[in-house]
């Protein structure tokens, strides 16, 4: 997998990012498609406005939390699927600054990741349920507005307006991250322009042509990744949600284990992508207890492991289905994301002994042994971890380093 040679590489280097979806929709905690999914009339979702005051907004304890989890980046909804703007725009009224809470939430996060070097990129939404020029006909993501003032090209105008204002109204755009290309419109202009202005701006491919990444939703893109290699074809990150049913705040939401989201990781980082977890802010713009312990799981994890995560794939080194391999010179990485079965771990046809075995997530050293279990003794020597606290590790991914004395 080629990378861009250009201002965009920061991409392959911070491979683990926190999403955030927050608007309107979090003051009913619904759904953050909650307009279409329950029918809210125009004129009534748009009065949500008047109550949009989210007091608890601290962009710097969303720092704080994506740092503590281990991530590297941020993308943010400046504009969701209603057409709610979460910066002072000036093309629209239907922004907040036109709320109880008045201050510019894109600009005061985009200051808050400049300070600390974090990397945002900003989310928007091409469908757009509020602007009458956009052709809502009912396609998927879409609602039903009045036909006889739909205008492509008036809203296209306005798409690039707003656009073009993300793009300059703060310092570092990192990225545009498209959603909700319904019409499939192709303008590769629209993409010429974003990189005139921003050149650290990676695009993904939902937006007005291919895009710089591809970016599976919920699981992994069976195109992206061949399963012989076990390793991405081109740029990929795969994107999460902690919430079962929804990416906004939603009250009574279900949620996935810190289990299933470091094997999730795991599986996306070694195969050379990266990961895209999202969090749903309340209406005071806090992220909630369960979501944040999520993410403190998960950190606890991913640290720890991380340099065997981001190295590059090396698929075919072992020839265990189950198991997943990166290197960076001379060491070799073993990530188990599925339970081990035994104390004990095949690495054939690795045939050398190395000078330091640890597993990562604790620090602890690892028996390593050339001689063969058993019913292998018919086959040439091949390197075997032993002596594994199989049971201690159930709850976990295991990562192993192998360092040998010379490159592999």
């Amino acid at each position: 997998m080629h990378k861009f040679n250009d201002e965009r590489d920061w991409f392959f280097e911070k491979r683990f990012g926190m999403f955030i979806h927050w608007g309107l929709y979090a003051i009913h905690g619904l759904h953050e498609q909650e307009q279409q999914r329950y029918a809210i009339p125009a004129d009534e979702y748009v009065r949500l406005k008047e109550s949009f005051h989210p007091a608890g907004f601290r962009p710097e304890s969303w720092l704080d939390l994506a740092e503590n989890a281990g991530m590297d980046y941020m993308v943010f909804t400046a504009k969701h699927h209603d057409g709610f703007c979460l910066w002072n725009t000036k093309l629209t009224d239907f922004n907040v600054s036109g709320t109880p809470f008045g201050r510019d939430i894109v600009g005061e996060l985009s200051e808050a990741c400049r300070k600390r070097n974090f990397p945002l990129e900003l989310y928007y939404s091409v469908v757009d349920w509020h602007h009458p020029a956009y052709p809502n006909q009912g396609r998927h993501h879409e609602i039903v507005t009045d036909s006889a003032r739909h205008d492509w090209n008036t809203y296209m105008d306005f798409l690039k307006g707003q656009i073009q204002e993300l793009c300059t109204n703060y310092s570092l755009v990192y990225g545009i991250w498209w959603d909700m290309n319904v019409p499939q419109y192709r303008d590769p202009s629209v993409h010429a322009m974003i990189r005139s202005f921003q050149p650290a701006a990676v695009i993904n491919n939902r937006g007005f042509d291919d895009g710089d990444y591809s970016t599976p939703e919920r699981d992994f893109d069976p195109e992206s990744a061949n399963p012989d290699d076990r390793a991405f074809k081109r740029p990929t990150e795969a994107c999460q949600s902690v919430g079962v049913n929804s990416w906004g705040y939603r009250r009574e939401e279900d949620y996935f284990s810190v289990l299933y989201f470091c094997r999730s990781i795991a599986k996306s980082l070694t195969m050379g992508g990266n990961y895209l977890l999202n969090v749903g802010p309340d209406e005071n713009g806090v992220i909630p207890q369960q979501s944040a312990d999520i993410l403190r799981g998960i950190g606890e994890w991913f640290r720890p492991v991380r340099e065997a995560l981001i190295a590059a794939p090396a698929p075919g080194t072992v020839k265990n289905p189950k198991i997943l391999v990166t290197k960076q010179d001379n060491t070799i990485y073993v990530t188990c994301p599925d339970r081990l079965e035994s104390s004990t771990l095949s690495l054939r046809p690795i045939d050398k002994m190395p000078v330091e075995a640890l597993l990562l997530n604790t620090g602890d050293t690892v028996e390593c042994t050339l001689d063969p279990i058993v019913y292998e003794r018919s086959l040439p020597p091949a390197l075997r971890l032993r002596g594994l606290p199989v049971n201690d590790l159930s709850g976990t991914v295991p990562v192993f380093k192998l360092v040998f004395s010379e490159n592999c």
